[in-house]
């Protein structure tokens, strides 16, 4: 049966002729150029990619080209047949369709018979064949739709005599990986090979000579002990790990969970968390999760029970630590807490003591949130000197720098983020930090910024009011003031200006700054948008101080004092992926993670290394830990809802009310069994109002006008209610949702409560270039008899979206819907839904698609009104930088192989979305 593809009709022209082979002169016919390229299409990709609307579109687009540069160059003349091909050839390789343009040129010069054939390297007498048969047999072994052809037919091109151990065990891990854009399930495959290499690698580096194993022939208890000894020896571990009864703690290692890791996962463990010596890792993954459990079970009575009990939860992916957690537990300098807030006070020693304070908690992983809103403006007055300030600016240009001179743990430069509140003198200057133009003294190029908004500068943004901007110095209260409090002392603040009694201020139409904040959010990335008094206005721990700003990621609210304390927080992140069936959420096995999870998290705070002595501080007093989930939109996928869907808002609410009364059950039967925190008594929780009930301050103080939240609850919340009011907390805070960007890799799933952002793309961090697809979709398609090579280079053309592959059905095309397909309102209803059970916050990434001055306004507003804390960054399609899934200049590969990163071109000022600058809360 003969397929063709319909190609639009070409515009005829009587003023290009062609010059034929026989001397003969035609007029140009355009449709005679694109069946000519249809065919070279079909000719690479097969029939079925006839009803292919790319295929139309290509078509089309170089059909155009071609007839372009015959219109520039004619002059009149009769162009030669044989110079339209050229042109056509040229197209071809200029779009990066370089295997059509091979068919192409191999069907125009009649040469099919002289294709160079590949080199058949396989009879390289230094190549151990049947150990690489083997290999290769065992990595495929219980993986559904591989074979160990393709990757052998790849491995044989590309070895040569000569080929060492090392290269060879490269050269199988890079033959695999080619094969994972059509076939997701490779990437297991490829996992295994480099599980393969680094099991070489860490026995010989034990034996001292080239060694090699198996998975079901390792002997992971007997490796294990070698492994301790040697990293106890090296000072690299604890030695109190050692004390340990290894025989009952090493009878729990499950090796068969090293098979679970994808490429990705794997390969972020093996370059960024295996313990190494000289650059040799010498640490296998179950060695790793069991060195981290027993770091953390260190203090336990039962150190073992509980050593073991940690290790299920992590080797299991049912949760994840955080990553300075898996950094640094059970090393000799277990500094495991992911977040430091810290508050810098009006005066020289606390601006240069913050920046030494952020020298040493960015030297082990730490990530920072400064609040600077106390640091007097530009104009106001030094009494020391009898001079004027230069402003916040010029300090927060050191803060920069600081944080790029100092990395986290030797891994990657530190990173910081700087908070200043919204009526602050020097808040313009402020929104231009992250301007690639202006005074470079006045530019902060890597750190990031947030604004600490009030409420009150919303409502008079809504009444089209004027907003006055003051310096700190002259109106100290402010920084410490929300809700009306704010509201009332604001006011009056704006009297006594009037009456002359401030000299250091200046009216704006807020509007007009609400504009330019929102301009700068778009063109820079920066600063992003976090809401003052719902942090307060919610905080358990009003009692005893004020929430100056969020972190990093802006997911922690906690109470900051210059000169007293550092806010700290410990992260960890729940699978939700692992906690659902096809019938639902599955809330016995989430109560059992969450129950130990909490408890692996208060142990952080007690086994921590403290850098400086006011993290410590406050650390011991209040506890806090930070609990949250990953992979929302796989578990979405699992129960097939859309995430535009109301259906999806009730599932965030659902699994997040669980999770929330599962974690305060379990922080409230620690403090039964280990005592209650310092700072209980006062506190929100103490007086029986937990976060669900404290929807009802922020609704008080917005006086009901400005605050449209559910506050719908499916559980038992009053007996609850009593047993933490009576029984106590053992942290003043036990919820936030992190980023996980990274710890979600090694799990295998997406990042936090993130959506889909493509379903076919490439990744790029530390580690290299990575395919990422999206395996439900594969499967989806599978089931429904479409998944196939041209639906693969569909998926590349359209950046992973399926709203123009037309064979696609219609409610595939919904449920797959990626990031900028799905309206930012559904992302902020159901994060509305889930912060009403959060008793800090979410690290929430907005997407919007052709974004206007009047969708952002729209949008940010929208959030406030539906109660969330903070916004993280804004995703503009224009601006996102996740690399283009093109064919160009990979020969059709989307994973361009290279046993080295690629090297990341200069962006914009907003940060990556697949690799954010800090790495401590993902």
């Amino acid at each position: 049966m003969t397929h063709s593809v319909a190609v639009p009709a070409a515009k005829k022209t009587g003023t290009l002729r062609v010059l034929r082979r026989d001397g003969n002169v035609s007029p140009f016919d355009a449709d005679k150029i694109s069946v000519a390229l249809a065919k070279a299409f079909l000719a690479v990709e097969g029939d079925g990619a006839a009803a292919s609307s790319r295929i139309h579109h290509v078509v089309a687009e170089l059909t155009g080209q071609v007839e372009a540069s015959l219109r520039r160059h004619a002059n009149g003349e009769a162009v030669h047949i044989e110079q339209i091909q050229d042109l056509v050839e040229l197209a071809l390789m200029r779009g990066g369709h370089h295997k059509v343009a091979r068919a192409y040129v191999l069907y125009r010069e009649e040469r099919a018979k002289a294709r160079e054939k590949p080199v058949d390297r396989a009879a390289s007498s230094d190549v151990d064949w049947a150990r690489v048969e083997k290999i290769v047999a065992e990595a495929v072994a219980g993986v559904d739709d591989v074979s160990a052809e393709p990757v052998l037919a790849e491995v044989r091109r590309n070895v040569y005599p000569g080929i060492g151990s090392g290269e060879l065990a490269t050269a199988l891990i890079m033959a695999a990986r080619t094969l994972v854009e059509r076939e997701p399930n490779y990437s297991y495959v490829t996992a295994r090979l480099l599980l393969d290499k680094l099991r070489g690698e860490a026995l010989t580096y034990f034996a001292g000579e080239p060694r090699q194993s198996s998975q079901h022939e390792l002997d992971y208890p007997g490796y294990f002990r070698a492994y301790l000894a040697r990293a106890v020896e090296l000072e690299l571990v604890d030695p109190r790990l050692a004390t340990f009864d290894l025989d009952r703690v090493t009878a729990a290692i499950r090796p068969e969970r090293d098979l679970d890791f994808s490429f990705l996962g794997l390969q972020t463990l093996y370059d960024r968390y295996f313990l190494h010596h000289g650059g040799t890792r010498f640490e296998l993954p179950q060695a790793f999760f069991l060195r981290v459990a027993m770091g953390l079970a260190i203090r336990e009575d039962d150190r073992e029970a509980r050593a073991i009990e940690f290790y299920e939860l992590l080797s299991s992916f049912d949760f994840m630590a955080s990553t300075p957690t898996l950094f640094n537990s059970g090393t000799t300098r277990a500094q495991l807490s992911s977040c430091f807030l810290t508050t810098v006070d009006d005066d020289l020693d606390s601006i240069f003591q913050s920046y030494k304070n952020n020298a040493l908690l960015a030297k082990y992983s730490g990530g920072l949130g400064n609040d600077w809103t106390p640091v007097r403006g530009l104009g106001a007055h030094i009494k020391g000197t009898n001079g004027e300030s230069q402003g916040v600016v010029p300090f927060l240009k050191i803060a920069n720098d600081t944080a790029v001179a100092v990395n986290q743990g030797g891994k990657r430069k530190g990173a910081a983020c700087a908070y200043l509140e919204t009526w602050h003198i020097d808040v313009e200057e402020f929104l231009d930090l992250r301007k690639n133009t202006g005074d470079d003294r006045r530019r902060t190029h890597d750190m990031n910024t947030a604004n600490w908004v009030p409420d009150e500068f919303l409502r008079r943004v809504e009444a089209d009011a004027e907003w006055t901007l003051f310096s700190p110095d002259e109106t100290p209260d402010l920084h410490d003031l929300y809700g009306n409090a704010f509201a009332d002392a604001y006011r009056a603040y704006e009297a006594a200006a009037d009456r002359g009694e401030i000299k250091v201020f200046r009216r704006v139409r807020a509007v007009e700054l609400w504009r330019r904040m929102l301009t700068m959010l778009f063109e820079t990335g920066h600063p992003w948008i976090t809401f003052k008094d719902p942090c307060n206005l919610r905080s358990p721990q009003q009692h005893v101080g004020v929430v100056h700003s969020s972190n990093l990621c802006t997911e922690i609210t906690l109470n900051t004092s210059a000169g007293n304390e550092v806010a700290v927080c410990n992260l960890g992140s729940v699978n939700l992926l692992r906690h659902v069936t096809p019938a639902g959420l599955d809330t016995e096995r989430l109560e059992r993670t969450v129950r130990t999870a909490v408890r692996m998290l208060d142990n952080v705070i007690d086994i921590n290394f403290y850098t400086i002595p006011d993290a410590r501080r406050s650390n011991l007093r209040h506890r806090p830990v930070g609990l949250g989930l990953m992979g929302f939109q796989d578990a979405l996928f699992e129960l097939g809802l859309p995430l535009a869907s109301q259906a999806a808002v009730d599932f965030a609410d659902l699994s997040m009310e669980h999770l929330s009364y599962y974690a305060i059950s379990a922080s409230s039967e620690l403090a039964a069994e280990r005592g209650q925190y310092e700072t209980f008594e006062g506190s929100l929780w103490s007086k029986g109002i937990l976060p669900i009930d404290s929807l009802r301050l922020l609704a008080e103080a917005r006086q009901g006008d400005a605050l449209d939240v559910d506050t719908s609850s499916t559980l038992d919340w009053e007996a609850l209610r009593q047993r933490v009011r009576t029984g106590g907390m053992r942290n003043s805070n036990v919820m936030a949702i992190a980023p996980t960007a990274t710890i979600s890799n090694i799990c295998g799933v997406g990042q936090s409560i993130e959506p889909q952002f493509q379903n076919l793309f490439v990744k790029s961090n530390m580690s290299g270039d990575f395919t990422v697809i999206n395996p439900h979709l594969v499967a989806a398609l599978k089931q429904r008899g479409i998944w196939d090579e041209v639906m693969v280079s569909d998926l590349k053309y359209f950046d992973g979206s399926l709203g123009q592959i037309d064979r696609v059905p219609a409610d595939l095309k919904q449920l797959y819907a990626t990031a900028f397909e799905v309206e930012s309102r559904w992302l902020v209803d159901a994060a509305s839904r889930r912060q009403k059970w959060i008793d800090q916050a979410q690290s929430l990434n907005l997407y919007i698609d052709a974004p206007s001055g009047r969708k952002l306004d729209e949008l940010y507003r929208y959030a406030w009104r539906k109660g969330l804390k903070t916004t993280y960054y804004l995703r503009a399609r224009a601006a996102t930088s996740v690399e283009k899934s093109t064919l160009r200049g990979t020969d059709g590969k989307l994973n361009a192989v290279s046993a080295t990163p690629s090297p990341i071109p200069e962006e914009p000022a907003a940060c990556r979305i697949d690799d954010p600058d800090c790495e401590a809360c993902q």
